[in-house]
């Protein structure tokens, strides 16, 4: 945020801050001869730790959402009595509950002291109510099922993100959370190959149709994982247990050291504050647009089975070639954002893929040979690696304090799916199977997403500038408490402080 912004925030931490005794002792590994190997071996903590159980449940989050795209090729409308109208709303439903949700829930996270708790209840809840979901006898049963799935999967892709802006600084951060969406792009992967084992070999077992196999047995994967993350998953930096006070202290001066400010709340930033301001900065609600436009042009990917199927081959099959676009785009996604993070660079980086999409959907709707519309599948598949970054790019683009932040990753993920939830009913049936209408909607939504995404690089440009000047003035009041707050953490002087603050800058 500007130096204006902070102006308005008081400094209310006494209570946090620790004794002159306690900073020695826990301030072992600040030293210079220690303090590179000693975050080194934090950061390898958490990647083999944190980056791990996240990705793993994100697997599972999105192999969940999507199980029922793989259902329906096997019985489920006709199951069912579905409608293809009544399908999209299955689809869409899950939305409805999904977007509204995220912003209380990012709220909560950041105000808890546990999310070790409260991400793998949310996981537990959705495994349980996604296996529920295999006992649907009607497409009302189903809708309902549909919205209970949405209500807590709306905890994770937002507050994971956020938990990884607590403890990775803003050149590590792309590359983590793009490790964290490959688990989306690669559940893409695995779940069309588990569907396809599940689908082929669980028909008529006990008496049960395969597409209600397949939400029982990924459920009960999900329930599992849910357990074993509460004893996995990191607190924050101050509070969590299996770190020692020195990593705890280390972990947090990182990212003090990172953006000039100890990354706290103060006491007057409560999660209602942080909304508000969250809404009066510009550049959230543009963002918010920004990946609803972008998510509505990536809408391919609930019907990614359906679209394999109109290339003509059997279930299995079609399931089996859906896999290979996603290990793809599940590489390109960590390339990308490898790049991103040693480059600071935001923009191409996201919009790139997106124009990989737009010359898949031309492909899409100027052939019909099996060949090319494959090759389309890979492009649009890669587009994925932009809506990766999205979320990381908020996160740099809003800093501090975290409430606001929070907030900020939150009405962007929950707004932008609106998104996905239209994009349920622009993929019909009756458009296919080549879906030519459908393309053309997602060209241009991809193209209108382009142009707020130079609207949001030129503004962050302009206030790297107004940084810059601001920097020439003198610093008082909660501006200087909050240096203060971060000289203390890392264990320098004011001027040290000041010094590193004036590195700071937006990226873009």
């Amino acid at each position: 945020m500007s130096l204006d912004e902070k102006d308005k925030v008081s400094i209310a931490q006494v209570e946090r801050r620790p004794s002159a005794a306690s900073s020695l002792d826990d301030g072992e590994l600040l030293a210079l001869d220690v303090r590179a190997a000693a975050e080194r071996r934090l950061v390898r903590i958490l990647d083999w730790r944190l980056l791990p159980t996240i990705v793993l449940i994100f697997i599972m989050n999105y192999i969940d959402r999507t199980a029922v795209t793989a259902a329906r090729l096997k019985g489920l409308e006709q199951d069912l009595g579905m409608s293809d109208i009544q399908y999209s709303v299955i689809l869409a439903v899950l939305y409805a509950s999904y977007v509204p949700a995220q912003i209380p829930s990012n709220m909560i996270l950041n105000r808890i002291t546990r999310p070790s708790y409260y991400i793998p209840f949310c996981v537990v809840i959705w495994g349980l109510t996604s296996a529920l979901t295999g006992v649907s006898k009607t497409y009302a049963g189903m809708v309902v099922a549909r919205i209970f799935v949405g209500l807590p999967e709306a905890a994770f892709y937002p507050g994971a993100i956020y938990l990884l802006s607590r403890w990775y600084t803003r050149k590590e951060l792309a590359f983590r959370s793009a490790i964290l969406y490959g688990g989306l792009l690669i559940s893409n992967a695995f779940g069309s190959l588990m569907a396809a084992g599940i689908l082929s070999r669980m028909e008529g077992k006990l008496g049960i149709r395969a597409w209600r196999w397949l939400f029982y047995i990924e459920g009960a994967i999900t329930v599992t994982i849910g357990i074993l993350a509460a004893f996995l998953l990191p607190d924050y930096p101050h509070n969590t247990r299996w770190l020692t006070p020195a990593q705890r202290r280390l972990a947090q001066v990182r990212l003090a050291e990172d953006a000039g400010e100890a990354d706290e709340d103060v006491a007057t930033d409560s999660a209602m504050k942080g909304l508000i301001m969250a809404l009066k900065d510009p550049k959230v609600p543009i963002f918010a647009v920004m990946t609803c436009s972008q998510l509505l042009g990536l809408g391919f990917v609930n019907f990614f089975p359906t679209i394999a199927g109109t290339l003509g081959f059997s279930t299995t099959v079609t399931l089996l070639l859906a896999a290979p676009p996603w290990i793809l785009a599940t590489i390109v996604c960590c390339i990308s954002a490898w790049n991103a993070d040693r480059t600071g660079e935001r923009f191409f980086h996201i919009c790139v893929p997106w124009w990989g999409v737009i010359i898949g959907y031309i492909i899409g709707v100027s052939t019909f040979s099996i060949g090319g519309r494959y090759v389309a599948m890979f492009l649009m598949a890669c587009g994925y690696s932009g809506f990766a970054l999205t979320a990381v790019w908020v996160s740099n683009a809003v800093p501090r304090p975290p409430a606001k932040r929070a907030a900020a990753i939150a009405i962007v993920n929950g707004f932008g799916n609106l998104g996905n939830l239209i994009s349920s009913f622009v993929w019909k049936a009756e458009w296919g199977p080549d879906y030519h209408q459908s393309m053309y909607i997602g060209i241009a939504a991809l193209g209108f997403a382009t142009v707020l995404a130079i609207v949001i690089r030129v503004i962050l440009i302009n206030q790297n500038k107004r940084l810059e000047r601001e920097e020439l003035l003198n610093l008082s009041g909660a501006r200087r408490e909050r240096i203060e707050d971060a000289a203390r953490l890392e264990g320098i002087t004011f001027e040290e402080a000041l010094k590193r603050k004036k590195g700071f800058r937006y990226l873009y």
